[in-house]
């Protein structure tokens, strides 16, 4: 009876509850589709709120003459190959300085620029990271505050473009993001080596120290994967050359050049970006030359690799791969300019306080700054010509004539410095030997 007086009765509540109940039932068919648009017009207001039309913050400046010697001074003085592993060592870096790493270090993985301000005890860091959504070119615009604890910096504040985040939802999506890298992560190298961060004004000092396998690890750790896999391709190839070489015999360029692009050509083939494969293929060639063994790259062959490793050489010199094949990679990896610029201020420091400027290191720098253009402007266009093989002087004419060696005073007395008559007389001279050259006529 009282069930029958139930039939037909309307709930007398406001928001009719029942009502509800009885239209889903009737339209369960197309919840799922509504359910479908209501989450993406709320993923769509999430990225209108997270993603912006314009950058927040401004492209970063050139390299200035002192953010270069600053930069080789610091390479120096905390080397990983160099330091003894477990001992604590101090790094003091100006927020201009740490500013101009963070946005080195970001760029490898996409177009983005980032600012950094330093005052005691907190860093605000400020970053626009290009993106694209719905076939627009959008900005995520991200401003973090970070405070300095006993140990490593934590978040305090975050936002992305207008919607303010929680900081351990922040924290933990960086900490996601890291796990992609070859090495555990930014986060579990920086707590394997930092220990303590120090914010002063303007200033951040680090207290760090490196692990025995330190090179191995912060070079994963700085690559993104796929990069990290490229690199260890070519490793593998060098040291598949080196294993055709008695053990210490020097080997030139250009004997390795074209094994090395056969490679790059091969892999551009399979899919690869030929830009990319040419810039590894110069990279792991300027690590050698510079004194990073292959182990570097290759962890797990250390004790084979170090029983047998390669030198290079270009005219008959060590030095001159060297600055062939770092300008090379700043090239590919940066533009002309950048490269002719650092080479540059390598030599006017030299002049000040190491072997002494010379021209013919400027030749080579110049010489290969053209090949690292052409590795990302004509890319395979390159690599069909090194294959054929060459020899050193289709790349790099014979400059034993020019002036080396000289300390500052007599480099000013005789060419005056960068901009002189003199001194464009030299590198116009030099621009005419390497344009006669095999490859860059």
């Amino acid at each position: 009876m009282a069930l029958q007086s139930l039939q037909g009765y309307r709930s007398p509540l406001p928001d009719g509850r029942l009502g509800a109940m009885s239209w889903i039932r009737r339209h369960r068919g197309a919840l799922p589709l509504a359910l479908l648009l209501l989450t993406l017009c709320a993923l769509l207001a999430l990225g209108a709120s997270m993603l912006q039309s314009a950058p927040a913050v401004t492209p970063r400046q050139d390299l200035s003459p002192r953010d270069v010697a600053r930069a080789l001074q610091l390479a120096r003085v905390h080397d990983p190959r160099r330091a003894i592993p477990g001992i604590v060592r101090h790094l003091r870096l100006s927020g201009h300085e740490a500013e101009l790493l963070l946005n080195h270090a970001a760029e490898r993985w996409r177009p983005s620029r980032w600012q950094l301000t330093v005052t005691a005890g907190q860093t605000r860091v400020r970053g626009s990271v290009e993106v694209e959504w719905a076939g627009l070119s959008r900005w995520l615009n991200v401003d973090l505050t970070l405070r300095e604890t006993p140990a490593l910096p934590v978040i305090e504040t975050a936002r992305v473009g207008r919607l303010p985040l929680p900081p351990a939802l922040v924290a933990w999506a960086l900490e996601q993001a890291s796990t992609v890298h070859p090495s555990g992560g930014l986060a579990t190298l920086a707590a394997m080596t930092i220990q303590r961060v120090q914010m002063r004004h303007g200033q951040l000092d680090l207290a760090y120290a490196w692990g025995a396998d330190a090179p191995a690890r912060m070079l994963a750790a700085l690559l993104p994967v796929q990069e990290h896999q490229r690199l260890r391709a070519y490793a593998a190839e060098l040291a598949k050359i080196a294993a055709s070489l008695d053990p210490g015999q020097p080997v030139s360029l250009s004997q390795v050049l074209p094994p090395m692009f056969e490679l790059a050509r091969h892999r551009t083939a399979e899919g690869g970006a030929a830009a990319l494969e040419n810039r590894a293929a110069l990279m792991v060639l300027g690590m050698v030359a510079n004194g990073i063994g292959l182990s570097v790259l290759l962890p797990e062959r250390a004790a084979e690799l170090d029983r047998r490793p390669i030198t290079l050489t270009l005219g008959g010199r060590r030095d001159f791969p060297q600055h062939f094949l770092v300008s090379a990679t700043l090239a590919a990896e940066n533009g002309a300019s950048a490269a002719d610029t650092i080479g540059l201020f390598k030599e006017l420091a030299d002049a000040r306080r190491g072997s002494g400027f010379s021209f013919n290191d400027i030749a080579a720098n110049r010489a290969g700054t053209r090949l690292g253009a052409l590795a990302v402007q004509s890319p395979d266009k390159l690599q069909a010509r090194l294959i054929t093989g060459l020899a050193e002087q289709d790349f790099m004419p014979d400059v034993t004539d020019l002036p080396e060696f000289m300390a500052e005073p007599e480099f000013r007395h005789r060419f005056g410095g960068p901009g002189s008559p003199e001194y464009e007389r030299m590198v116009a001279d030099i621009e005419r030997r390497l344009g006669s050259t095999a490859l860059f006529r």
